[in-house]
């Protein structure tokens, strides 16, 4: 695909092949959508990257990275109440830092309707946890499409628009991991441009929008009763697909990415003929309630599959019972079936084991020895390592130091060891408070980066001033979003848009009421060393910013900046002086330091960036610059 700008903004219809994420964005072009909203996160970040490759000047719609996902949903919540299509998408557990605003939305009218996309992780392939967001739907009373492929996902977020617009409601898509990112070609309908009506329609006078004691229940009426009528909508109904085998012994319901694992584990079977019935959900809340009882009715045995929670299997079994049904409903049988994504492997097992008869002996296939288990690294020249070593050297054995979201999360893995505890974006300050009570002998520390600390660090930092817990802020400032793709933040004087008011994390702190403020380039570590010995020893709250850019996006930059003047560069290990100490390998910990036999250690050229940061580390002083290094 030579130009994904072009590509999204084709006005005739064609094919193409794109992940899912992709074909989300085209779908937005397609609907009139006319406000998106976001906070990186996989697996949305893509997203964005598509909406980039369009022109602004020929985007139609407006598009920003908001600093949290709650400002995200309000401010995609606030355009749509004014009557533009909005959208705003975000990552798993960017929902529970949404939530507070999220669940008030079915209960109001929203005139221009606003569509909520969901990046799931079954897996937990990118996420600190795989919460079920379906769980949410239901909390809310808020209608949830789930497609299985990147063609379903760009006909279901049509459909999710249409209904939002139809109905001035606010609906979900949740997609997940893979189905973001998998590809297909997929089908696109002809876009027809219209002109964007830009008259603001927010009318408080027609609609009551202050959902207190005295109108909660007539709000939470009308949002069960336009989730009943979206359970009988024909464009809702729509999505959901059945595959007639003509088994009316065995059948099987499914929704999302488990139909693909279920199709591919059914390749399996010995004959067409033992293949059960399949009903697909796209509407998966609120349940489609004709659909599902026409297929339970006709069957004897339905299997029940969806990644995660029984949210499926719960509402069938009670939709079954109030039927007075007699059709046996299989759904989870063990704990291993509420964790890990639906792969084609799981699914046959789980099929397997519910109807042994249905599958062939499966005789486990001899494997060839695996390689040892990578664990994940800080990028070479990372200023977060040099940090960590620094920081490490001024704590004692029972020092805490307490984690937070990013990329410096990787410093609570060997050979740091620096960040021991672990919730959610912002909390490192409020937890290392709690920490520090009734605590007069163990010091406490911890890290945040700069784009959490805009995100969601402001207010246990207030927390902490206000209250004078005694605890030290590493403020791990990088430049960027780096763990999500290197997105701009507030602190990085540019928005997705172009230039923008840069905000300083000093003056940010400064303002707060933080008194003592430290500063220092994380690439000096005997100063940091020092201050951190000297912060920790002092009264009340203070807070040391460890400055140094994301020297993967540095040297990226430099590179394209250069162009063919680019000269790699590159550190060797000077062996007439090295003494073996091994101070590069265990405790600064540069995957480009490589060990060989006899203790020799080596530099890896294809992982070292030349940055120079381990140099001071070597007590031998044999870590030197390559001058030989190819360019």
């Amino acid at each position: 695909m030579k130009d994904l700008g072009t590509m999204l903004l084709r006005e005739d219809a064609f094919s193409e092949i794109v992940i899912g994420n992709t074909a989300v964005v085209r779908a937005m072009v397609e609907s009139g959508v006319r406000s998106v909203t976001s906070y990186p996160g996989s697996p949305t970040p893509e997203m964005a990257d598509a909406i980039g490759a369009i022109p602004s000047g020929l985007r139609p719609f407006r598009f920003e990275f908001s600093t949290n996902e709650k400002v995200a949903t309000e401010l995609a919540f606030g355009s749509a109440l004014n009557g533009h299509l909005s959208v705003v998408f975000f990552k798993s557990v960017g929902l529970n830092v949404a939530a507070d605003s999220f669940v008030q939305l079915p209960l109001l009218d929203i005139p221009g309707g606003l569509v909520v996309v969901l990046g799931d992780d079954p897996g937990a392939n990118s996420s600190q946890n795989e919460q079920d967001n379906r769980h949410y739907a239901q909390l809310s009373y808020m209608p949830l499409f789930e497609p299985a492929t990147a063609g379903e996902a760009y006909g279901m977020f049509k459909a999710a628009a249409g209904l939002a617009a139809a109905r001035r409601m606010a609906v979900i898509l949740r997609l997940t991991t893979h189905v973001c990112h998998a590809k297909e070609r997929v089908s696109f309908a002809a876009y027809h441009p219209v002109p964007h009506d830009r008259t603001p329609r927010f009318d408080p006078d027609r609609e009551n929008y202050i959902p207190l004691a005295a109108s909660v229940f007539p709000m939470k009426r009308r949002a069960l009763e336009r989730l009943a009528e979206v359970a009988a909508d024909p464009v809702a109904l729509a999505t959901n697909l059945l595959v007639d085998n003509g088994n009316r012994r065995r059948g099987v319901i499914v929704a999302g990415g488990a139909f693909l694992s279920l199709l591919d584990a059914l390749e399996l079977l010995p004959g067409i003929a033992d293949s059960p019935d399949i009903l697909k959900l796209g509407l998966v809340h609120p349940l489609p309630r004709l659909d599902a009882l026409a297929f339970l009715v006709a069957h004897d045995e339905v299997k029940v599959l969806e990644d995660l929670d029984p949210i499926l299997e719960t509402g069938l079994k009670a939709l079954a019972y109030d039927a007075g049904l007699t059709t046996k409903i299989l759904g989870k049988q063990n704990i291993d079936e509420y964790m890990g994504e639906y792969t084609p492997v799981k699914v046959r097992d789980i099929l397997a084991a519910t109807w042994p008869d249905l599958f062939p002996v499966v005789r486990p296939v001899a494997l060839p020895a695996t390689a040892e288990a990578r664990p994940p690294q800080l990028c070479p020249g990372c200023g977060h390592r040099s940090a960590f070593y620094a920081v490490k050297k001024a704590l004692r054995p029972d020092d805490i130091t307490v984690a937070d979201i990013g990329c410096h999360t990787l410093g609570s893995l060997p050979p740091y060891r620096m960040g021991t505890v672990l919730l959610s974006m912002g909390h490192s300050t409020s937890t290392a408070s709690g920490l520090s009570l009734f605590n007069d002998t163990r010091r406490v520390l911890c890290f945040m980066g700069d784009s959490t600390f805009f995100h969601a660090g402001l207010p246990g930092i207030v927390n902490a001033v206000y209250n004078a817990h005694r605890v030290l802020l590493v403020v791990m400032e990088n430049g960027t979003t780096a763990m999500t793709g290197h997105q701009e933040h507030p602190g990085t004087g540019r928005n997705f848009n172009g230039e923008a008011q840069k905000l300083s994390v000093r003056a940010a702190l400064e303002g707060l009421g933080v008194a003592n403020i430290r500063e220092v380039d994380a690439y000096k570590q005997v100063e940091l060393t020092g201050m951190v010995r000297e912060a920790l020893d002092e009264p009340g709250f203070k807070v040391i910013i460890a400055r140094h850019p994301c020297m993967l996006k540095f040297t990226r930059s430099a590179r394209r900046k250069a162009g063919a003047s680019w000269k790699a560069r590159y550190i060797k290990v000077d062996q007439s002086v090295c003494t073996k100490n091994h101070e590069c390998v265990e405790r600064f910990g540069c995957p480009s330091f490589q060990l060989q036999e006899g203790g020799v250690v080596e530099v890896n050229r294809d992982l070292c960036i030349g940055d120079g940061s381990c140099r001071q580390t070597c007590p031998s002083v044999a870590l030197v610059e390559d001058l030989g290094g190819r360019i």
